[in-house]
This record gives C-alpha cells, sequence and structure tokens, in this order.
C-alpha cells in the first residue's frame, strides 16, 4: 500500500543532480511544493496531501542529500548543502513543472530551504507556510542554554567530519529514535511505512553525511549568506506555524523574529511538539488551504 496513492515517484534530473520526487494532486490546479526536515523524507507529508490533493497539485521532492534524492561531494565551505544550493534547486524544480511560481510549504530544515528560496528567488515563490523553525541566524545568536539542550544536535552535527558520522554510523536507527522520540516527548506520530523510509534512508552512510553537511552550513556559510543580504527582507507573505510543546514555543518568539526577515508575517502555535505535521496532518492541511486560497493569494 503506498502513502501516496495516484502519486507518480520518479527521479527528475536537474543541471547539477537529480531530486526524488512525488507529484500528484489535481492538473490544473496551483502547485504547491512541500519541503521535509531532517531526518527525514517527502513521507513525511502523506497525511498531508491526502488532504490536499483535490485543491492544488503538490510536489513533494526529497531535499538534496536526503532520501532518494542525489548526495553530491561536498566542499571546505559546505557549499553543496547550503540553503542557497539547496534553494537552487527547488526553483529549477518548480521550472521543470511548467510553472512560473508555486506555493511553498516547508517543515524544519526545509523551512530553511524555503527562507532561502524566498530571498534569492522571489519570483518563484508565491507566498510560504513555513513550520516550526524561527531564522536559523536568529536561533543560534539567541537560543542560549535552554535552546542549546534540546537541540543538541545542532550542535553535535556540526563537528567536522568524521566524528558525528562516525557515533551516528555504529547504530544510525537507533539515532534517528533516540533524537526524533525526543523531541516528540516520547509519542511515535509516524506512520510505520514511512518511518521505515526514513530509517532505510538514514542508515545510509552517504545520508548521514549529507545531512552533516546541511548542518554545517547552516552553521557557517547560510549565515554568511544572511549576513551578506543586510537587511533584506522576504516580500511574499509569510505564515508561519510551531507546536505548543516545542521549543519553537518555549524558547522564542517566533513571530517577532520573522518580523525581522519578512515583511507580512502572520501566524500562532498549535497543538503538537517539532512532529505536529504528523501528529495533526488535517489541521496542517487546513491551515496551509486557508492561508494558499485567501483572498489576496
Amino acid at each position: 500500500m503506498t502513502l501516496f496513492p495516484g502519486f507518480i515517484e520518479e527521479r527528475i534530473a536537474l543541471d547539477e543532480i537529480a531530486l526524488f520526487v512525488r507529484h500528484g494532486g489535481t492538473p490544473g490546479k496551483p502547485p504547491l511544493v512541500l519541503l521535509h526536515g531532517y531526518p527525514q523524507t517527502s513521507a513525511m507529508w502523506h497525511g498531508v496531501v491526502a488532504e490536499l490533493a483535490d485543491d492544488f497539485h503538490l510536489i513533494c521532492p526529497d531535499l538534496r542529500g536526503y532520501g532518494r534524492s542525489d548526495k553530491p561531494e561536498t566542499a571546505d565551505d559546505h557549499f553543496p548543502y547550503s540553503k542557497r544550493a539547496m534553494a537552487g534547486d527547488i526553483a529549477e524544480l518548480i521550472a521543470h513543472f511548467g510553472y512560473e511560481d508555486a506555493h511553498v510549504g516547508a517543515h524544519d530544515r526545509g523551512a530553511r530551504v524555503a527562507h532561502r528560496l524566498g530571498l534569492d528567488h522571489p519570483e518563484r515563490v508565491r507566498d510560504l507556510v513555513l513550520l516550526d523553525i524561527a531564522p536559523t541566524r536568529e536561533m543560534y545568536a539567541t537560543g542560549g542554554d535552554a535552546f542549546a539542550r534540546p537541540y543538541w544536535h545542532w550542535y553535535f552535527l556540526i563537528q567536522p567530519a568524521p566524528l558525528p558520522e562516525t557515533l551516528i554510523g555504529h547504530d544510525p536507527r537507533s539515532y534517528w529514535q533516540m533524537k526524533c522520540t525526543g523531541q516528540t516527548k516520547g509519542g511515535t506520530p509516524w506512520h510505520p511505512d514511512a518511518l521505515e523510509e526514513y530509517l532505510s534512508a538514514f542508515e545510509k552512510p552517504e545520508t548521514i553525511h549529507a545531512t552533516c553537511e546541511d548542518y554545517r552550513a547552516a552553521a557557517t556559510i547560510d549565515i554568511a549568506h544572511d549576513d551578506a543580504d543586510g537587511g533584506a527582507k522576504l516580500e511574499m507573505p509569510v505564515h508561519v506555524l510551531w507546536g505548543d510543546r516545542g521549543v519553537i514555543e518555549s524558547c522564542f518568539d517566533a513571530l517577532a523574529l520573522w518580523r525581522r526577515r519578512a515583511r507580512v508575517v502572520t501566524g500562532h502555535a498549535l497543538p503538537g511538539t517539532h512532529y505536529f505535521t504528523e501528529e495533526h496532518p488535517a489541521t496542517i492541511a487546513d491551515e496551509m488551504r486557508a492561508f494558499f486560497t485567501r483572498a489576496d493569494g
């Protein structure tokens, strides 16, 4: 039984790499690109797309470095895993499907890619729904001890290779379960088929390395790119949602931080933890539908 009934699943070649993409829904409806987080794949959207398939043409890629997408060689500055490089992939993917622009919904690392996509390729993004993040630079700068303890992986994964790769590689499935169930307060909201996809992908050494590079880029070149932008803000409307039992709620004023980085920001907390997209997919779908189909959308 497929998690995405009626969807096409294929690898799509872009200029430099190929992405694994699930796409389906209703042809002729507005395009909606959904970007997943760490340490997951596009499978995380299965419950959301079931609710939105009548309203959108849905495009769900595995980000570079994740799942069944390519995992290119890295560089000393980590640029191949920068959010700029990842955002470039998504801009190409939107064009591949024949669209000038698209709605974008994104969780966790994917939401960081979406943030950079809106800055580097604003012509490709109609509007954004960002799930359970504040801006990367501001989270590192203002989180403090209360943030670092539950988000210890932000500091572990950025250590020079091969330290985290070696330690995770001894038992990647146990690492995945420990990290993720810690963020769900012990809950297990994952569909068994989605969970097996996550674990099967994550136990591969090349995935472990690529996803560490994602975090190394976030702590270095991504912040350099943010700083180089100066006071540039996202110009498209942004709707921010976060779990009321997660770190964004307890450690950050998400709306205030996003209003430093975007001109038009709405949002609020929803019931759940960091993985509230899988805890409450119908609620997330309702929020996306309402925002992406609003009168000025």
